[in-house]
């Protein structure tokens, strides 16, 4: 019997402390990298914000389009150029908050045509993705140190297919399409992964650079959000159609 319950006491104590390691693991990461990450997620956030004012100014204004997207890309080059030093982080600010902005209004199109159809989709894309990117960055953040970082070249791989995919689903057409916004869909919620342990890395190296790190995960949001409305826009539309074909029978 004791050895019973001395057994028992064992597995105990062993999945309790199987449920600490996560919040253990947490202390390797220093305070020094956690007030940095505190300073990239409250800069995407006004990325973010910039970006929903870029969008509805494109609702109102109608500015998105080529030049909205030349101009982003424009910023993020300068941006890049620039060093990240004190004397230049307030102008790297302003071109990070400037390529937000362009940005919401090259997808502002995409945003307004679901307004149009159906302003539910917006909602649940936006937390959907908001949702998915906090799961999988708190995931990156818990894990261990450089767990996740051998994902890069299986995702620089995927992301150089998908490339190729968006060639061959302009000449090809839907399935290939289809199969481009599911396949880069997961290749963009892995780099939500990868890229938030390789800015936790960094910041260990002493690569403090939150402006930079915040570009990139805004990236990695972006482009999930886009892909998710997409998706749930081409969704709801085709039941739109069935519904149609449905009522034209009755």
């Amino acid at each position: 019997m004791e050895s019973l319950f001395g057994g028992l006491r064992r597995r105990r104590t062993t999945t309790a402390g199987g449920g600490f390691d996560s919040l253990k693991r947490l202390g390797h990461i220093s305070p020094a990298v956690q007030s940095h990450l505190k300073h990239v997620y409250l800069t995407l956030c006004s990325a973010l914000a910039f970006s929903a004012l870029g969008a509805y100014l494109h609702i109102v204004l109608n500015i998105g389009g080529t030049l909205t997207t030349v101009g982003c890309l424009a910023a993020i080059a300068f941006l890049i150029s620039l060093p990240p030093s004190q004397d230049q982080e307030r102008n790297r600010f302003a071109l990070l908050m400037s390529a937000a902005l362009l940005q919401g209004a090259s997808v502002g199109p995409l945003v307004d045509l679901v307004l149009h159809l159906d302003p539910r989709i917006l909602v649940t894309a936006f937390v959907g993705t908001a949702i998915a990117f906090g799961c999988f960055s708190a995931a990156a953040i818990i894990a261990k140190r450089r767990e996740y970082l051998y994902l890069g070249g299986l995702l620089s791989s995927a992301l150089s297919i998908l490339l190729w995919l968006q060639f061959a689903a302009a000449i090809f057409g839907h399935y290939y399409f289809t199969f481009e916004l599911y396949f880069g869909l997961l290749v963009f919620l892995g780099y939500m992964v990868f890229d938030t342990q390789e800015i936790i890395e960094r910041a260990h190296h002493g690569d403090m650079d939150y402006i930079k790190h915040a570009l990139t995960l805004f990236t990695d949001f972006v482009a999930v959000l886009v892909r998710v409305l997409v998706i749930m826009l081409k969704n709801a539309q085709e039941k739109s159609e069935e519904e149609k074909k449905r009522k034209k029978r009755y």
